[in-house]
């Protein structure tokens, strides 16, 4: 006779001890259950135990759906203390995916955005009587809210205009409710950046003036999800409408306001504000992109003008010849030498030189700003160079072009900003014109360098490549501001270049001598085992990954960490980025190493392979790695940075028994093979030590000197 439906039997497990197959009466509550269990294996305090799946899943067992339906029940209740403990409860449930799920089937969503649209109306009469309780629930019913929708199972595109409205006055009634705030600045960061249906009605419910004020308050973590609010408008918005929105910005002073209130608060700031910092950077420039795209018009006369008044601030022509056709050609004549003098290509026509793209007219317009705002400089340079020999003249117009094509590569302009760079420069946030100064800053400095250098046309690719590495290492310092990177660039001279390279290559020298090579080829497994080891161990420490989606940028974290004796792996989610090491017991899930199959990275990765927008950004490509095992399982990451990435994936394929292969890898096995080498050579120092052996001197002619001991 078969057994009742309600009753299963499956297979129970307790660490240190046999399984054990077990009848479970589906009726029964889930606590009865875990009691009976505990009883088996005599263990107390069965309420402090849990049920787990095996699979590789090992989601627990839990009363998720009886619970969504309570839930569903209690926050409709009449009594507030009772919907207010209810909406507590919810906002903490809502994380669980499962429990996240049963709600919202119950249109637990609506429900939400119901009482955000009219019920907190009622509860506002008695506001004045008990403010806190309705700040509370009001705090409570929208981080459920963000929580639920962080999952994803709902679309953005299906809220009304009057949530839309309810939310965006939140930001200015509730500006000192910093729980408030701080949720409804996430919900409208959200419906811009996933919807744009909501980034129409939400640009015209929220305004930049709106937001400033919260910049200027002491709240970080208010002020990141502002600036947040403003990149999403920002990004957003149509080609037409960034450079209104940028001219709104600069009206409203962004820039030095998050200058005073931010960047140079007495503060760190923390890795989340430094990514919107980054990001609103990238936007701005971007703003350059559709000049530097823009290619010359020979024809139009506007942008000849252009030309005509760089010649004239340069030259300052006293006076224009007659129209006849003798002065026609004696004009013609003194304008190509002077276009000569100003170092353009195209000495008959110079617009021609502005027909690349990149940089196309952005070029001229860094050069007629720096004509019109450095006229000292401009006019010194321009007359320096028309004074020297023609061979060692530095052209003004060509090193202008190119330079600005460069400072653009360096600032990425045109590209989208990345999911995980935090790589913003203070000094970007200290004038309005910030890329117009950067670059006449940078064209001073090529002058110089090209004077150091007494180079000639032949050197101009040499000259450009010292510039960019001259600018490169000046930003690496992160100055503060324009003058401290000019500082800088003063203390980079040619000469101070030439010095750096010749350190490094003297710490990166390579000894090619064969009895060298021998010894390095000897020496080379037991710096490999050491890297080992070194991977290892940073495995074992473990590393806190952040979850990133393509809908928000959020702090959900989770941890990874091996085992100390490299058998196993154990990860779980985390509520906050951990201050050191997250212990062991504490990491509810484990992946066995015998199980995994393989490691891979990059676009074969099968969450790159999901999330499009991911796959786009080629930064967070670089980061991904996953593990398969299984069949089908896979455990995904997102290294916080390129370090964390190449010691992750060396010491997975160290476990797996393969190379390591990253660049991390191979700089490490450079110093140390060139640190062990030269430990081994001090008594050789200056001592040329020869490709072959020396040969065997002639037998002597006597052998008097020999000394018979005996």
């Amino acid at each position: 006779m078969p057994p009742p439906a309600d009753i299963v039997k499956v297979a129970i497990e307790w660490p240190g001890a046999f399984p054990k197959l077990m009848e479970i009466d589906q009726k029964k509550p889930l606590s009865s259950i875990i009691k009976e269990v505990c009883d088996g294996w005599s263990l107390a305090n069965h309420d402090q135990f849990a049920l787990q799946h095996a699979d590789s899943s090992n989601f627990y067992i839990t009363e998720k759906a009886q619970n969504a339906q309570q839930l569903h029940e209690r926050i409709q209740s009449s009594s507030m203390d009772a919907k207010l403990e209810a909406l507590k409860d919810l906002a903490n449930y809502s994380r669980d995916v499962t429990f996240a799920q049963e709600f919202i089937n119950l249109d637990g969503i609506s429900l939400l955005t119901q009482m955000v649209e009219s019920g907190t109306e009622r509860y506002q009469k008695l506001q004045k009587i008990m403010k806190p309780c309705f700040g509370d629930m009001l705090s409570f019913t929208l981080t459920a809210f963000v929580e639920l929708m962080d999952h994803g199972i709902v679309s953005w595109d299906t809220f009304s205009v009057a949530f839309i409205k309810k939310i965006a006055s939140y930001v200015n009634k509730f500006a000192s409710d910093i729980s408030i705030l701080q949720r409804s600045l996430a919900i409208l960061e959200s419906m811009v950046l996933n919807s744009h249906d909501l980034y129409q009605k939400v640009a015209q419910e929220i305004t930049i003036g709106q937001l400033i004020p919260h910049l200027q308050g002491t709240d970080q973590e208010i002020q990141t999800y502002t600036i947040a609010v403003i990149n999403a408008l920002f990004l957003k918005a149509p080609d037409d409408k960034r450079q209104e929105m940028a001219n709104i910005l600069a009206q409203k002073q962004l820039r030095s306001i998050i200058l005073t209130h931010v960047i140079r608060a007495q503060r760190a700031i923390n890795n989340e504000m430094a990514h919107q910092l980054y990001v609103l950077q990238v936007l701005t420039f971007n703003l350059l992109e559709d000049r530097m795209m823009t290619k010359m018009d020979p024809q139009d006369q506007a942008q000849r003008d252009i030309i005509f008044e760089l010649r004239r601030i340069a030259f300052d022509a006293e006076s224009e010849p007659n129209n006849s056709s003798g002065s026609m050609e004696k004009r013609k004549s003194m304008y190509t030498r002077d276009y000569k003098k100003l170092g353009f290509i195209n000495h008959v026509n110079p617009a021609m030189d502005f027909t690349q793209t990149p940089p196309g007219m952005l070029a001229l317009d860094n050069m007629l700003y720096f004509a019109k705002h450095h006229q000292d400089a401009y006019i010194r340079i321009v007359l320096e160079n028309s004074s020297r020999e023609d061979k060692h003249e530095c052209p003004f117009g060509r090193s202008s072009i190119e330079l600005t094509k460069m400072l653009c590569e360096i600032l990425k302009v045109g590209e989208l900003p990345s999911e995980t760079c935090n790589d913003f420069h203070p000094m970007f946030f200290t004038h309005d014109r910030s890329f117009e100064e950067f670059f006449c800053i940078c064209i001073q400095l090529l002058n110089k360098t090209w004077k150091e250098m007494r180079a000639t046309s032949e050197d101009f690719n040499k000259v450009m490549q010292v510039v960019k590495e001259q600018i490169m290492r000046a930003l690496t310092t992160k100055p503060s501001s324009l003058d401290q990177f000019k500082s800088k660039l003063q203390n980079l001279s040619y000469t101070e270049i030439l010095k750096i390279r010749q350190s490094e290559r003297m710490n990166q020298e390579d000894f090619q001598s064969r009895p060298i090579l021998e010894l390095k080829e000897k020496i080379q497994p037991e710096i490999l085992e050491l890297i080992k080891q070194q991977r290892l161990n940073r495995l074992v420490e473990g590393t806190c990954f952040r979850k990133l989606n393509s809908r928000r940028r959020q702090d959900k974290f989770w941890y990874c960490r091996l085992s100390p004796n490299h058998k196993v792996l154990h990860y779980g989610d985390l509520e906050e980025s951990p201050q050191g090491e997250v212990p062991h017991d504490s990491l509810q899930d484990k992946l066995p190493v015998a199980d995994i199959k393989a490691v891979v990275t990059g676009k074969d990765c099968p969450h790159m392979k999901e999330k499009g927008a991911l796959k786009q950004n080629k930064e967070v490509l670089e980061l991904a790695f996953s593990i398969l095992y299984d069949s089908s399982g896979q455990l995904n990451f997102i290294a916080p940075d390129k370090h964390e990435y190449c010691v992750w994936t060396d010491g997975l394929n160290a476990l797996l028994g393969k190379d390591m292969l990253s660049d991390l890898t191979r700089n490490d096995l450079d110093t140390l093979l060139s640190m062990e080498i030269k430990l081994r050579l001090l008594d050789l120092e200056n001592i040329q030590i020869p490709d072959a052996p020396p040969p065997i001197p002639k037998e002597p002619s006597n052998y008097d000197f020999v000394y018979d001991c005996n």
